[in-house]
């Protein structure tokens, strides 16, 4: 399938110009966070063009986070454009240290942190788990990126290669992905700088001078340790006060829940009013053998976004199933659950003591009433011990984990996992 401009002559005048090799006009955009952003070529500008990029525009970085910080209300598309002008800085430093890097490998790694995230859908990691299962955000980019490569004339070949990691020169893959990565310095300060949260504020332009590639892999000069460390703690910090807040947790537990009721009721054979794109998500399951052999899937997928799926909690509100109806009218009017946190799991006499309550007050079946209640976990690492590390440069040439170069203690506790589990239930059941 070839997925055509809007408006043929837009893609025919572009088309034109990359022939050429020339630029038709330079672009500029405005960013709140970092101020000016330079669009560097035609190839470029024509991805950003593209409906499949533009669709990120109506997708929210965090989700339902604002509901709880009412400024995060930024984009896919915006957090894309920002990971794009990091990368060409990291870039640019890395050849000013006199690493060989040309225009094509810049283009590729440019691209294709522009294209890191052009496979999430709405809500984000909501929809993987109730909608769109069986595959990632990652997997959906990587079959968009070969359908633009196709368009484009093959013209993706070394950005895919970036992309999934095989590209000859590992470190320009790091930058797409790693424990500092340029899509991780953008999502910080980006999220920090919308959510108001300014402990989450990172200094990324200290740790981009401090970049270096020694035998192929990136380094952080020992100059930039306590930027490093700074960089991990504000991580760890936006997780659990962000990221992972129990009232952003309550929201989209019940917006999973919302959805995973919708595809039930939908597969009983009823007929739930949702746009084309979203309703035939909940009448179907594809793969993604379906994905790369199909017309369907991909197009349905490429309409869906925030939109499609609050238009329709707005409809269901008023459905005649009372946990659709009840759930979805929480969600829009932010009447949400009410949360308890643990560091160790809950014990069974709690979870059952609730979950009769919620059958008594609704007067709902025992597997309704599970679509009403959530007890689970979360986990999250600051800085994951088992993933290519974050190695310090010192000028003797030596190397070492950040874990083990830093003297603060709070970075070895970084690295081990901090689970917590949570219970979440309707308030009117207390």
């Amino acid at each position: 399938m070839v997925y055509c401009f809007k408006n043929d002559a837009i893609r025919t005048k572009l088309t034109f110009f990359m022939a050429l090799g020339v630029h038709s006009k330079k672009k500029i955009l405005n960013d709140p966070v970092y101020g000016f952003i330079q669009i560097p070529d035609n190839l470029h500008f024509a991805i950003i063009e593209h409906p499949y990029f533009q669709r990120l525009r109506r997708i929210k970085q965090l989700g339902l986070t604002h509901l709880v910080y009412p400024g995060a209300l930024h984009t896919r598309f915006q957090h894309s454009l920002g990971a794009m002008h990091l990368m060409r800085q990291a870039i640019e430093l890395l050849r000013s240290k006199g690493h060989e890097i040309s225009d094509a490998e810049l283009q590729a790694g440019s691209l294709a942190i522009l294209l890191h995230d052009i496979g999430h859908g709405p809500y984000s990691h909501t929809l993987e788990k109730t909608i769109v299962t069986g595959l990632n955000h990652e997997q959906l980019s990587s079959i968009l990126m070969q359908k633009l490569n196709q368009e484009f004339d093959g013209k993706l070949n070394e950005t895919i290669r970036v992309f999934q990691g095989t590209h000859e020169k590992k470190f320009l893959c790091q930058l797409v992905s790693g424990q500092l990565d340029m899509d991780r310095m953008d999502y910080l300060k980006r999220d920090s700088f919308f959510s108001g949260v300014a402990e989450g504020t990172i200094n990324a332009d200290r740790l981009l001078a401090m970049l270096n590639v020694v035998e192929d892999s990136l380094v952080i000069e020992a100059k930039g340790i306590y930027s490093v460390e700074k960089f991990l703690g504000a991580r760890r910090l936006m997780y659990w006060q962000v990221y992972l807040h129990k009232t952003v947790l309550a929201a989209e537990y019940m917006l999973m829940n919302c959805l995973r009721r919708a595809k039930w009721l939908s597969r009983e054979g009823r007929q739930l009013p949702a746009t084309p794109a979203l309703s035939w998500f909940l009448n179907n399951e594809p793969s993604e053998d379906d994905f790369l052999q199909q017309d369907t899937p991909l197009k349905m997928f490429t309409q869906l976004d925030d939109f499609d799926v609050f238009t329709s909690l707005k409809l269901w509100q008023h459905d005649s199933d009372l946990v659709l109806a009840w759930l979805s009218s929480a969600i829009v009017n932010r009447q949400l659950f009410k949360v308890e946190l643990s560091n160790e799991p809950f014990l069974p006499e709690r979870t059952l003591d609730l979950h009769q309550r919620i059958i008594k007050y609704f007067s709902v079946s025992a597997e309704d009433a599970g679509f009403l209640f959530i007890d689970e976990s979360t986990s999250n690492h600051a800085y994951h011990p088992l993933q290519p590390s974050i190695q310090i440069l010192y000028k003797d040439g030596q190397q070492k984990d950040i874990s083990q170069a830093s003297d603060q203690i709070t970075i070895s506790v970084l690295t081990k996992p901090v689970t917590k589990y949570f219970l979440c239930y309707p308030k009117e059941i207390c």
